[in-house]
């Protein structure tokens, strides 16, 4: 049974889906510590990007990125990663960069993926960031939303959580997105990094009841309890209409069973689960499955088939290093339906 989302002609907008969010440069030490590596990889990375960016190449859509971006030869790196990314960078504020980094700088963070007993671990250098100086008057939400038009609005906590300037903007570019028809979904996406020196947890949760009221689809709320949770979220937000959240169980920084839990108002709770799937890379599995979900609704799928596209493409983010993953349509459908990694030849 599909969900019944009021979306968009496509014909009628620009784009498919735009997402607003802070990008990272990651530097990856591969299969070394970041305290002994002599060389990284770098890649770019970052929730509410790896999302856009997998609705594009991945699955098909027109997506674009709003963000801002320091405008000095780091952040030009940032914006190339971006551009073989495949999302469209119009709506990219730069801004000035002040050469030793008291403000603007591009944010990076350090990556060790982890294996067996030893746990993934990151680590931010995020601070004073371009993103986090994002105003809302500095863009033009309402033409976004309206002339340019989009079906689909995409963003989280990670940016929400930066300062009270992008707290603003996210407020400012959801409400624009809900008057001109445009479907929005929000990952809440909780980091204790992020929210360590500005009241935890429940500060966090204070600050995402205030975008709620905004939201047609949300991710990100707690597999345990998730029915209680889901029942006590609608009726605080009523304009809440889907509910999906990844669920693992970590056996080992290498093995984890992997699945996911929806619920709609049309259908209820649905659940798809993987058992014991490996991992190479857990980071960037969790916008892998809010990409395959909102992929799936975008098309019309049922709730069910939606969330088992979540699924599958979150399982194969994590088998790849880095935040995001090249596969085709064909793959993720692959595992949707059941399939194995028997070789294709």
């Amino acid at each position: 049974m599909t969900v019944g989302l009021e979306l968009r002609p496509g014909s009628d907008t620009t784009y498919d889906v735009v997402s607003l969010g802070e990008v990272m440069l990651r530097f990856d030490p591969r299969e070394t510590r970041v305290r002994s590596a002599r060389s990284f990889t770098v890649s770019e990375g970052g929730g509410e990007y790896n999302v856009a960016r997998a609705l594009g190449r991945v699955f098909g859509h027109r997506a674009a990125l709003v963000t801002a971006m320091a405008d000095n030869d780091v952040g030009r790196l940032l914006e190339d990663l971006l551009l073989q990314g495949g999302v469209d960078l119009a709506h990219v504020v730069w801004r000035a960069a002040d050469g030793v980094g008291r403000a603007n700088r591009t944010p990076l963070y350090f990556l060790e993926r982890g294996f067996g007993v030893r746990a993934a671990r990151g680590t931010y250098d995020r601070a004073h960031s371009a993103t986090a100086a994002l105003r809302p008057d500095e863009v033009d939400w309402d033409h976004l939303f309206g002339a340019v038009g989009a079906r689909w609005f995409h963003t989280g906590g990670i940016l929400a959580g930066l300062s009270e300037e992008t707290l603003a903007t996210a407020r400012a570019a959801t409400a624009a997105a809900r008057r001109h028809g445009t479907v929005v979904s929000y990952d809440i996406n909780y980091r204790p990094s992020l929210w360590a020196a500005a009241g935890g947890p429940v500060a966090a949760a204070r600050m995402t009841d205030q975008l709620l009221d905004e939201v047609d689809v949300l991710f990100g709320v707690r597999a345990e309890g998730f029915e209680e949770e889901v029942t006590r979220l609608v009726e605080n937000h009523p304009a809440i209409q889907v509910v999906a959240t990844p669920h693992r169980l970590v056996h080992s920084a290498s093995s984890h069973d992997w699945g996911g839990l929806a619920w709609s108002v049309s259908t209820g709770v649905v659940e798809v689960a993987l058992d014991r799937i490996a991992i190479l890379d857990r980071v960037g599995g969790g916008d892998g499955f809010a990409a395959g979900v909102v992929h799936g609704l975008l098309t019309g799928a049922p709730l069910e088939r939606a969330l088992a596209l979540g699924v599958a493409h979150g399982a194969l983010v994590m088998t790849t290093p880095g935040d995001a993953f090249s596969a085709s349509l064909a793959e993720v459908e692959h595992l949707a339906d059941g399939g194995d990694a028997t070789t294709v030849r």
